[in-house]
Protein backbone atom coordinates (compact mmCIF):
# COMPACT_ATOMS: atom_id res chain seq x y z
CA UNK A 1 0.00 0.00 0.00
CA UNK A 2 0.99 3.20 -0.96
CA UNK A 3 2.73 5.82 1.81
CA UNK A 4 0.85 8.98 0.82
CA UNK A 5 1.11 10.82 4.43
CA UNK A 6 3.46 13.94 3.63
CA UNK A 7 5.24 14.97 6.36
CA UNK A 8 4.29 18.61 6.68
CA UNK A 9 0.86 17.90 8.10
CA UNK A 10 0.48 17.74 12.06
CA UNK A 11 -1.78 14.17 12.84
CA UNK A 12 -5.11 15.02 14.28
CA UNK A 13 -6.27 12.61 16.96
CA UNK A 14 -9.81 12.05 16.76
CA UNK A 15 -12.32 10.49 19.31
CA UNK A 16 -13.62 7.08 18.51
CA UNK A 17 -16.59 4.98 20.32
CA UNK A 18 -16.29 0.92 19.89
CA UNK A 19 -19.71 -1.08 20.06
CA UNK A 20 -19.51 -4.64 20.33
CA UNK A 21 -23.13 -6.41 19.33
CA UNK A 22 -23.25 -9.70 21.06
CA UNK A 23 -25.36 -11.63 22.88
CA UNK A 24 -22.15 -13.65 24.32
CA UNK A 25 -19.20 -11.39 25.00
CA UNK A 26 -18.24 -9.30 27.83
CA UNK A 27 -15.63 -6.46 28.42
CA UNK A 28 -13.56 -9.46 29.24
CA UNK A 29 -14.13 -12.01 25.98
CA UNK A 30 -13.52 -9.20 23.75
CA UNK A 31 -11.47 -10.30 21.29
CA UNK A 32 -12.97 -7.68 18.40
CA UNK A 33 -13.10 -4.97 20.80
CA UNK A 34 -9.76 -5.19 22.18
CA UNK A 35 -8.09 -5.28 18.90
CA UNK A 36 -9.89 -1.92 17.55
CA UNK A 37 -9.35 -0.19 21.21
CA UNK A 38 -5.92 -1.48 20.90
CA UNK A 39 -5.14 -0.26 16.66
CA UNK A 40 -7.12 2.84 17.23
CA UNK A 41 -4.53 3.86 20.22
CA UNK A 42 -1.33 2.77 18.62
CA UNK A 43 -2.94 5.37 15.58
CA UNK A 44 -2.71 7.94 17.86
CA UNK A 45 -6.28 8.60 18.35
CA UNK A 46 -8.46 8.72 21.65
CA UNK A 47 -11.13 6.21 23.06
CA UNK A 48 -14.33 8.15 23.77
CA UNK A 49 -16.32 5.29 25.09
CA UNK A 50 -16.77 1.50 24.44
CA UNK A 51 -19.95 -0.83 24.91
CA UNK A 52 -21.76 -4.09 24.52
CA UNK A 53 -24.79 -4.57 23.39
CA UNK A 54 -26.61 -7.53 22.58
CA UNK A 55 -28.07 -8.17 19.23
CA UNK A 56 -31.00 -6.28 19.39
CA UNK A 57 -31.65 -3.38 16.82
CA UNK A 58 -33.55 -0.83 18.87
CA UNK A 59 -30.40 -1.22 21.46
CA UNK A 60 -27.75 -0.41 19.02
CA UNK A 61 -29.61 2.31 17.27
CA UNK A 62 -30.15 3.97 20.61
CA UNK A 63 -26.32 3.67 21.57
CA UNK A 64 -24.95 4.65 18.19
CA UNK A 65 -27.41 7.30 18.12
CA UNK A 66 -26.73 8.98 21.08
CA UNK A 67 -23.08 9.09 19.88
CA UNK A 68 -23.82 10.60 16.64
CA UNK A 69 -25.74 13.00 18.59
CA UNK A 70 -22.61 13.94 21.07
CA UNK A 71 -20.11 16.61 19.52
CA UNK A 72 -17.36 14.55 21.27
CA UNK A 73 -17.68 11.57 19.31
CA UNK A 74 -15.95 11.83 15.78
CA UNK A 75 -16.09 8.02 14.95
CA UNK A 76 -18.07 5.01 15.75
CA UNK A 77 -16.61 1.59 15.04
CA UNK A 78 -18.88 -1.19 15.65
CA UNK A 79 -18.49 -5.30 15.64
CA UNK A 80 -20.18 -8.46 15.42
CA UNK A 81 -24.31 -8.74 13.67
CA UNK A 82 -22.94 -8.29 10.15
CA UNK A 83 -23.67 -11.74 9.31
CA UNK A 84 -27.06 -13.50 7.68
CA UNK A 85 -27.92 -14.99 10.65
CA UNK A 86 -30.99 -14.86 12.42
CA UNK A 87 -29.98 -11.92 15.15
CA UNK A 88 -27.65 -10.32 12.55
CA UNK A 89 -29.28 -6.69 13.01
CA UNK A 90 -26.68 -3.95 13.11
CA UNK A 91 -26.54 -2.75 9.00
CA UNK A 92 -30.50 -3.02 9.75
CA UNK A 93 -30.00 -0.87 13.20
CA UNK A 94 -27.43 1.46 11.70
CA UNK A 95 -28.10 2.26 8.44
CA UNK A 96 -31.78 4.38 9.10
CA UNK A 97 -29.57 6.83 10.90
CA UNK A 98 -26.96 7.03 8.06
CA UNK A 99 -27.17 10.81 6.05
CA UNK A 100 -24.88 9.06 3.39
CA UNK A 101 -23.75 5.63 2.66
CA UNK A 102 -20.84 4.82 1.79
CA UNK A 103 -20.65 2.08 -0.61
CA UNK A 104 -16.85 1.77 -1.28
CA UNK A 105 -16.48 0.35 2.07
CA UNK A 106 -18.02 -2.52 1.98
CA UNK A 107 -17.02 -3.55 -1.74
CA UNK A 108 -13.56 -2.63 -0.92
CA UNK A 109 -14.05 -5.00 2.23
CA UNK A 110 -15.46 -8.17 0.76
CA UNK A 111 -12.58 -7.56 -1.87
CA UNK A 112 -9.89 -7.95 0.67
CA UNK A 113 -11.45 -10.28 2.44
CA UNK A 114 -11.70 -12.55 -0.08
CA UNK A 115 -8.06 -13.29 0.00
CA UNK A 116 -8.86 -14.78 3.62
CA UNK A 117 -11.99 -16.41 3.09
CA UNK A 118 -13.21 -17.15 -0.44
CA UNK A 119 -16.23 -16.73 -1.17
CA UNK A 120 -17.73 -16.74 2.49
CA UNK A 121 -17.02 -13.18 2.30
CA UNK A 122 -20.43 -12.64 0.81
CA UNK A 123 -21.70 -13.47 4.14
CA UNK A 124 -20.66 -9.94 5.06
CA UNK A 125 -22.74 -6.89 5.08
CA UNK A 126 -20.06 -4.28 6.64
CA UNK A 127 -21.58 -0.93 5.90
CA UNK A 128 -19.80 2.42 6.40
CA UNK A 129 -21.31 5.55 6.34
CA UNK A 130 -21.37 9.23 7.72
CA UNK A 131 -24.50 10.61 10.07
CA UNK A 132 -24.17 14.34 11.42
CA UNK A 133 -20.74 14.58 10.30
CA UNK A 134 -20.01 11.69 12.56
CA UNK A 135 -18.41 8.96 10.12
CA UNK A 136 -19.63 4.87 11.16
CA UNK A 137 -18.24 1.95 10.31
CA UNK A 138 -19.85 -1.49 10.72
CA UNK A 139 -17.45 -4.74 10.98
CA UNK A 140 -17.80 -8.17 11.23
CA UNK A 141 -17.63 -9.42 14.71
CA UNK A 142 -14.13 -11.56 13.93
CA UNK A 143 -11.19 -10.57 15.03
CA UNK A 144 -9.58 -10.98 11.60
CA UNK A 145 -12.04 -8.96 9.91
CA UNK A 146 -11.69 -6.42 12.35
CA UNK A 147 -7.84 -6.09 11.72
CA UNK A 148 -8.53 -6.40 7.70
CA UNK A 149 -11.15 -3.57 8.15
CA UNK A 150 -8.69 -1.42 10.34
CA UNK A 151 -5.77 -2.08 8.92
CA UNK A 152 -6.58 -2.05 5.47
CA UNK A 153 -8.85 0.54 5.14
CA UNK A 154 -10.36 3.04 8.12
CA UNK A 155 -6.81 3.54 9.53
CA UNK A 156 -6.10 5.47 6.77
CA UNK A 157 -9.05 7.50 5.87
CA UNK A 158 -8.79 8.17 9.64
CA UNK A 159 -5.63 9.83 9.01
CA UNK A 160 -5.64 13.91 7.63
CA UNK A 161 -2.01 13.29 5.96
CA UNK A 162 -3.89 10.81 3.63
CA UNK A 163 -3.66 12.16 0.39
CA UNK A 164 -5.27 13.15 -1.91
CA UNK A 165 -8.24 12.87 0.16
CA UNK A 166 -9.19 11.51 3.70
CA UNK A 167 -12.16 11.44 6.06
CA UNK A 168 -11.01 13.73 8.33
CA UNK A 169 -10.56 16.53 6.01
CA UNK A 170 -14.56 16.47 5.35
CA UNK A 171 -15.50 16.35 9.37
CA UNK A 172 -17.14 19.79 10.46
CA UNK A 173 -15.59 20.09 13.14
CA UNK A 174 -11.86 19.32 12.06
CA UNK A 175 -11.94 21.33 9.00
CA UNK A 176 -10.61 24.89 10.08
CA UNK A 177 -7.90 22.93 12.09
Amino acid sequence: MPDNKPASRAFIPLNIAILTVSDTRTLETDKSGDLLAGRLAAAGHRLADRRIEPDDRYRIRATVSAWIADPQVDVVLTTGGTGVTGRDGTPEAVEPLLDKVIEGFGEMFRNLSWADIGTSTLQSRCLAGVANGTYLFCLPGSSNACATGWDRLISAQLDNRTRPCNLVELMPRLREQ
